[in-house]
């Protein structure tokens, strides 16, 4: 493409501000980048959310200003198909269940994860941009 006296070069993607823009459009490569950050946030404070120094609450403070901003930087452009919103769930829920731990069953006293709605209950802010 030519425009005055510059030339463009057709390409399938490319990175502007950080978001990777596709020709078709197409969220998924993105959202696999951005996991791949959020996830690599994750692992640089885990040793935090580990901690039976700090609070619940301190833990989701740091989840909120730490990992979920680079998690979902540019989200506010983003059409999510099912699929990605279920991959972001996941990950939200891989941090939570950190966060929060294993309970101990009342009926038969053994520790068990957390489910999906005990989560939901437990954290009430909703991952996607909003």
């Amino acid at each position: 493409m030519r425009i005055d006296n510059s030339t463009f070069e057709r390409v399938e993607e490319f990175k502007y501000l950080g978001t990777t823009l596709t020709n078709q459009n197409s969220i998924a490569e993105e959202i696999k980048s951005r996991l791949r950050a959020g996830n690599a946030c994750y692992h640089s404070v885990q040793n935090l959310l580990f901690s039976r120094l700090l609070s619940k609450n301190l833990k989701i403070k740091i989840y909120r200003t730490i990992i979920l901003p680079v998690l979902l930087y540019g989200c506010k452009t983003w059409s999510l198909a099912l699929r990605e919103e279920r991959k972001l769930r996941v990950f939200e829920n891989m941090v939570l269940r950190r966060i929060f731990g294993p309970r101990r069953d009342e009926v038969t006293a053994e520790w068990r994860r957390l489910h999906n709605k005990e989560l939901n209950d437990l954290y009430s802010s909703p991952i996607l941009c909003g």
